[in-house]
């Protein structure tokens, strides 16, 4: 590898490139040298990868709401006018009592389209009053996320954060999952990638080997497909995924479907 080459990926210049935040002559340094040289350009692939396993994991489907909303504005209708039959008489009635009518029909119809106006008005008010709060707090929401989502993108492209691959064994074929754990960060994270359907009387649990013991790190819900967190544990020699009875405190020790051995530090 050239010298130059070298210095290049000591920097955060592919980083910073992948989340956007560098300037236009960064970029065109950036693209270049993902062009002439194929370690730039291996480098720039592992971090679109990392970016996209993010993605994918925090990906998140449109409220069910918004399409019954559509539907029902659909098919809705308008309420049905009632026509009111007319009460003939032979006697004729006076010109003025005609005008006085006309007059007040006309007065009753305006005021009658005032109030549904402004009834309107102030509905449509309130729901853009409703929508900016509702955008506030999506916006908070959001922003939340896109930091945690920031935050997994460093830890996982971190050269200190180790990545291991559990695989089921004959009790759960299907399944895989990614563990990262960082022991100088002393950050631990997990990606579910598929878990094997079980009862509704058990669940997958996630354990830390210790020297003499194990220690729960938490549920595995199959139906969860993002990043998850685990608590870090020091000095733990391996993971290894169970399947348990519901609300169980402690491992059985002959039900893991999954293990690894973990990195010493001194390796």
């Amino acid at each position: 590898m050239e010298e130059k080459v070298r210095k290049f990926l000591e920097t955060d210049l592919l980083e910073r490139y992948v989340k956007g935040d560098t300037s236009s002559v960064e970029d065109l340094k950036i693209e270049s040298y993902i062009e002439l040289y194929t370690e730039v350009d291996s480098a720039y692939q592992d971090l679109q990868n990392n970016l996209e396993i993010i993605a994918k994991s925090n990906a998140a489907e449109a409220p069910l709401f918004i399409l019954d909303n559509i539907k029902a504005a659909i098919n809705s209708e308008e309420t049905p006018v009632i026509n009111l039959a007319e009460k003939t008489s032979n006697r004729r009635t006076p010109w003025f009592a005609i005008a006085a009518s006309l007059v007040a029909m006309l007065f009753a119809g305006s005021s009658y389209m005032l109030y549904e106006r402004n009834k309107s008005l102030l509905e449509e008010n309130q729901v853009v009053v409703d929508e900016i709060f509702d955008l506030r707090n999506d916006i908070d929401q959001n922003n939340k996320i896109l930091n945690e989502v920031m935050r997994q993108f460093d830890d996982l492209n971190d050269p200190e954060t180790e990545k291991y691959v559990m695989r089921g064994n004959g009790r759960a074929k299907d399944l895989k999952t990614v563990a990262y754990i960082n022991p100088v960060e002393r950050t631990s994270m997990i990606d579910v990638v598929t878990l094997p359907q079980i009862s509704d009387n058990e669940d997958y649990h996630i354990w830390a080997e210790m020297e003499d013991h194990f220690v729960s790190l938490g549920i595995l819900d199959p139906s969860e497909k993002k990043m998850q967190s685990l608590p870090y544990m020091e000095d733990a020699l391996g993971l290894s995924i169970t399947i348990e009875p519901k609300n169980a405190k402690n491992s059985s020790g002959d039900s893991a479907v999954a293990e690894i051995e973990l990195k010493s530090k001194n390796n």
